[in-house]
Order: C-alpha cells, then structure tokens, then sequence
C-alpha cells in the first residue's frame, strides 16, 4: 500500500472516530439515560498473501553463508563443501537462489 493510500486511509478513521465522538458529547450533553451511538466496526484490510510468502522465500545470501559457516566451525566443513557441490556450484555463491531453503535444510540435518 502507498503511503499516499495509506495516509487517506488513516485520515478517513479519523474522521469515522471524529462524527462518533461528536455524537457521544451530544447525548451526554442532553442528559440521556439510554445513548445509542454507533460506532462503525473499522477492520484493517489483508495483507496480500503473495507478500508474506515473498518475505518467507527470501533467503540471503548472506543469511546462507551465516548458517553454513557456524556448521563448518561445528567441523562439517567437509559436508558442507559437498552440498554446495550437489547443487551445482564450487562456491555458495554460485548456488542458485532458488535452492537456497533446500541447501539450508539438509545442512540443518547435518
């Protein structure tokens, strides 16, 4: 969402609370036992769910290269060398991004 978007969206609620609030002053101003005032039920909108897959599927290389560093201090510097040989590469960084949560589950399982 724009933050122009965003921006009327929150201009909008305001005026909402704004009438709802003018509203409660004036019955209590009249003295009413009863104050029936309605208050609109504001519920944020969803999130696209193709943005909170993209979050969860984007792997750094960086946070790659964290993760199998702490393996080869753990000794598995061998084992690590040969996954990245498995998918394809001489080096991380040459591993496709694609196979990035793969290569990082069969590491964890190392």
């Amino acid at each position: 969402m724009s933050k122009t978007k965003l921006a009327l969206e929150v201009v909008e609620n305001l005026r909402i609370l704004a009438d709802s609030l003018q509203e409660l002053c004036e019955a209590l101003m009249l003295n009413e036992p009863e104050v029936e005032v309605e208050i609109p039920v504001i519920k944020p909108k969803p999130k696209a769910k193709t943005k909170a897959k993209a979050k969860e599927s984007k792997l750094t290389l960086e946070a790659v290269r964290g993760v199998l560093a702490i393996k080869s201090q753990e000794g598995k510097t061998e084992q690590v060398r040969e996954l990245i040989i498995k998918y394809g590469a001489s080096r991380l960084s040459e591993v496709d991004v694609k196979h990035y949560k793969a290569l990082l589950k069969e590491v964890e399982a190392l």
